[in-house]
């Protein structure tokens, strides 16, 4: 009984962990980008912004790679116990059921990669993050493949993480709100979908 609970609660911090903060996140990040848009400069002086805020590198472990971490690796272990059958939820709910387990390691990858290409080779002085360094790695079609399905994963993940994370706290109780809940997060999906490849499309010379 002791470890139903403790397994209860963990599932529920990683639902919690997974929209706040590293979901918020993520949509920070893709409206960040999404300024590149407006122009190389627009991009650099977001970018200027956020680089220039005190204490950043704790703010990034604390808010966003020790959670992104703890997410990760539970999600992991939740992929690999999970039976793909989400019970009453249904046909449709069984394949988002896998699909969120699928996109979890899709996105967990593409993070990772992009961590390396990005924070990392700053961190090593060998790049300086800004419009230049997104145009150079989107130069290579293989790379454009790359993120857009990076992205799409990871939006992907969020929203169908919402609908989730709504259930496991008790918020959509009832099939009529979690139909509801449904159509909302594909709306989620949907627009921020769009916000994503439009910015990644604005690097592309």
């Amino acid at each position: 009984m002791a470890r139903s609970s403790q397994h209860f609660l963990n599932h529920k911090l990683h639902s919690l962990v997974g929209l706040v903060p590293v979901g918020l996140f993520l949509l920070f990040h893709l409206t960040a980008n999404h300024q590149a848009t407006k122009g190389p400069e627009a991009f650099n002086e977001t970018v200027a912004f956020i680089e220039s805020l005190p204490f950043l590198l704790v703010l990034e472990f604390g808010l966003i790679y020790i959670p992104l971490l703890f997410h990760a690796i539970y999600g992991l272990y939740i992929a690999f116990q999970a039976k793909h059958n989400v019970g009453n939820f249904g046909y449709f709910r069984n394949h988002l059921f896998l699909w969120q387990r699928i996109t979890g390691v899709i996105t967990l990858i593409f993070v990772a990669w992009h961590v390396w290409e990005t924070r990392v080779q700053k961190a090593l002085g060998a790049a300086e993050v800004n419009y230049d360094m997104m145009a150079n790695i989107l130069s290579s079609p293989a790379m454009v493949v790359f993120y857009t399905i990076g992205i799409l994963s990871a939006v992907f993940h969020l929203s169908n993480g919402i609908w989730s994370f709504l259930v496991h706290w008790g918020i959509t109780v009832g099939p009529r709100s979690q139909r509801i809940a449904t159509y909302f997060t594909m709306g989620v999906f949907v627009v921020v979908s769009f916000i994503g490849l439009r910015a990644m499309a604005a690097f592309i010379q």
